[in-house]
Order: structure tokens, then C-alpha cells, then sequence
């Protein structure tokens, strides 16, 4: 029961309704999105401490140099990742505090997490357990390797910035399936993979901010 009355100010409806309210006025079009990220209590992905913030546009620290996402941006990647459609297997790449992988189970039969920072790994299956998610599975591995054993996906997403986009990623996207993922160094561009038949398809979609994503574990 901790979950509810910690930060409880912030689990109000209209505390959401109103993070709802600016996505839709940023762009956000996709009601399942809007209504899976309504239905996440963002505040206990943060440390008490910023629970206050959880529901502003804005990313915050969740230590071992990583961070949550914006509001806005989860809602972008994942409205570009849905597309409209039924999403069965998708893999997301960097667990982080399971946020982003907490709205992936609203809108996906399946979903797969990678996270190669073992105690961050560890906050995010508490965070989760909290929330009694079902369709989640996390493993303690090198992201820029993804899950071979489980592809093909229907969906990619990844939650860091790749200097390149790795090809072991492309080779596990499903034949019509779609990758979110940033890329860059100084400079990072939002990208949109999506795999033909015969070829993979790229789109630039727009500027973003992330931490660099990393091979190994640790």
C-alpha cells in the first residue's frame, strides 16, 4: 500500500489529466498512448525526493548517471513505435527506472527490456512489481546486443543515443516492423527504422536529448 500514500498529491486525476492536456497540446494524437501513459503513476519511477516533478515535461536524474525521459518524449516514441496498430513482441533497450517499459506493457502483448546497469536493473523490478505487470520481462545484458534468441520483434525502441545504429538491432526487427532510436554524439536526431521485404527504410524525424548508449554490462 506504500505506493499510494507516498506522494499521494501527485496521483490525483486531474495531476494527470493536465500532463495529458500539454501532451495533446504538443502534438500527441494517439489516444492508447495518451491513455497508457495516464494510467502510470510516473512518480514512483522518481526518488521521493522529485516525486513533485514527476508530471512536469521534464527529464529527471534516477542516478548511476541515467535519466527519465519527458513525459513528452516517451509519449512521441511511443505513438511513433504503435502506429496504429496492434503491437505483439517489442523490445526496448535500456530499462532505465521502467518507466518507458511500464506505458510499452499498456500497448503491447509482449514486451522484452534490456538494461546493462545491474543496480539500476534492480530499482526498475521494484518499480514494477509495485504496478503487478505481467507482460514484462527485463534481463541484465549489453543493449547494443539486444535479445537474438527472442526476434524477431515487431517493435524496437531504443532509450539511448547510438553513435550508429547497431545491426544487430536491425537484424531482429520483424519484416514490417519499426524501430524508434536516436542518434548521434553532439548532435542527436530521432530516427524511424522500419524493415521491407527487401530493404530498411529510414526516417529523420526530429531533434532530441540523451545519455549515450553503451556497450557491455556492469
Amino acid at each position: 500500500m506504500s505506493t499510494v500514500i507516498r506522494g499521494i498529491g501527485m496521483t490525483s486525476q486531474r495531476t494527470r489529466e493536465r500532463m495529458l492536456a500539454r501532451l495533446r497540446e504538443q502534438g500527441i494524437k494517439d489516444e492508447v498512448t495518451l491513455s497508457a501513459i495516464g494510467s502510470i503513476a510516473r512518480h514512483i519511477f522518481v526518488d521521493e525526493a522529485l516525486s513533485s516533478r514527476a508530471y512536469e515535461d521534464v527529464s529527471l536524474p534516477i542516478g548511476f548517471g541515467q535519466t527519465i525521459s519527458q513525459p513528452y518524449i516517451v509519449a512521441r516514441m511511443t505513438e511513433i513505435l504503435r502506429a496504429n496498430n496492434t503491437l505483439n513482441k517489442v523490445l526496448e533497450i535500456g530499462t532505465g527506472c521502467g518507466y518507458q517499459t511500464a506505458v510499452l506493457s499498456k500497448i503491447a502483448k509482449e514486451v522484452y527490456s534490456v538494461e546493462r546497469i545491474s543496480p539500476l536493473l534492480l530499482k526498475a523490478r521494484g518499480n514494477l512489481r509495485k504496478l503487478s505487470m505481467r507482460n514484462i520481462k527485463v534481463k541484465h545484458a549489453d543493449g547494443t546486443l539486444g535479445l537474438p534468441e527472442l526476434a524477431p520483434f515487431d517493435g524496437i525502441i531504443v532509450t539511448a543515443a547510438a553513435s550508429h545504429v547497431p545491426h544487430e538491432l536491425l537484424e531482429q526487427l520483424a519484416i514490417g516492423g519499426r524501430m524508434v532510436i536516436p542518434v548521434g554524439t553532439e548532435e542527436q536526431i530521432l530516427y524511424l527504422i522500419e524493415r521491407t521485404e527487401t530493404e530498411y527504410r529510414q526516417t529523420k524525424l526530429e531533434a532530441v536529448k540523451f545519455v549515450p548508449l553503451l556497450g557491455g554490462t556492469n
